[in-house]
């Protein structure tokens, strides 16, 4: 047995996962609002339309709904 596979176990707990599970989830969130956020910065402010700041912010609120229904139906 390695000197990482007896490490690892003890390093990695609930609330390392825990706290990866949060920050994963903010980030996602902030960046997902972010784009928006920047879409209609561009879109009223400079009179432009970035069809892929608007890709990624519309992926980001349908992947956020399809897993909130997922959730609300399986747990």
């Amino acid at each position: 047995m390695s000197f990482l596979s007896r490490a690892l176990p003890k390093a990695i707990d609930e609330r390392f996962l825990t706290h990866r599970l949060r920050s994963t989830s903010a980030a996602g969130i902030i960046g997902g609002v972010f784009s928006l956020l920047l879409f209609l910065f561009r879109f009223y402010v400079q009179h432009r339309l970035n069809w892929d700041l608007l890709a990624v912010g519309a992926t980001f609120v349908v992947v956020k709904l399809a897993f909130m229904t997922w959730y609300h139906f399986t747990d």
